[in-house]
C-alpha cells in the first residue's frame, strides 16, 4: 500500500475515535425558543389623534393646485408603490360622499363623519366628489384644496389622489384609509 492511502486510514480512524460518543440530533421540523412570547404593548394614541374632532380641521391651506392638475398625497414612509396601486384601482372603491353645493364647514362636517364610519366600518378606499369649482367664483374649486388639507391632517388617511377619469376625474378624489387590525 502507499503511503497516501495509509494516510487517509489514519485519518478515518481519528475521525471515527472522535466523533465516537456523538449522538445524531432528532430529525425535527420545529425549532424550540427558550423565551416566552412576549406580548406587544399598543402604542397610545398621541394626543392630537385622540382629540381630532371636525372642530379640529383646520382651514389654514397648505396644499396649493394649479387648476387642471392632478394631484395626489402620500404619508412620509409610504411607498410610491402603494400611491400608484391607489391611482391605478387596485383597492376597489367602498363608499363614497357627494359634497356638490355644500358650504365649507358642512363639507368639513359631512367628511369627518363619512370618514369615521369608513374607518369604522373597516373599508380601506373610498372617494370623495368634491366637484370642479366650474360654478364657483373665478371657476376655481374651493372645497378641492381645503379637502386636500383637512385630509393630511387625519391619522387614518394613508394617501389619496385625483380619481380616474371613469371615477370622476379633477372632481373626485381617491382616499386610502389605514387598514384596521
Amino acid at each position: 500500500m502507499t503511503d497516501d492511502s495509509n494516510q487517509d486510514k489514519d485519518e478515518m480512524a481519528l475521525f471515527h475515535a472522535a466523533m465516537r460518543d456523538v449522538a445524531p440530533l432528532p430529525n425535527v421540523d420545529r425549532v424550540f425558543h427558550r423565551d416566552s412570547h412576549i406580548t406587544p404593548i399598543p402604542r397610545k394614541k398621541s394626543a392630537q389623534e385622540r382629540t381630532l374632532t371636525q372642530d379640529t380641521l383646520s382651514d389654514h391651506i397648505s396644499l396649493e393646485i394649479a387648476a387642471g392638475d392632478e394631484w395626489s398625497y402620500a404619508r412620509p414612509g409610504l411607498s410610491r408603490q402603494t400611491l400608484r396601486r391607489l391611482r391605478r384601482g387596485y383597492w376597489g372603491i367602498q363608499d363614497d360622499l357627494d359634497l356638490h353645493g355644500y358650504t365649507r364647514d358642512e363639507a368639513r362636517q359631512e367628511l369627518t363623519v363619512f370618514l369615521d364610519e369608513s374607518v369604522q366600518n373597516k373599508f380601506r378606499c373610498v372617494r370623495i366628489i368634491h366637484g370642479k369649482g366650474l360654478s364657483s367664483k373665478n371657476r376655481e374649486p374651493v372645497l378641492k384644496t381645503r379637502i386636500g388639507n383637512w385630509l393630511m391632517q387625519r391619522p387614518d388617511v394613508l394617501a389619496f389622489c385625483q380619481a380616474r377619469p371613469e371615477d370622476g376625474g379633477g372632481g373626485a378624489i381617491l382616499i386610502l384609509l389605514k387598514a384596521n387590525a
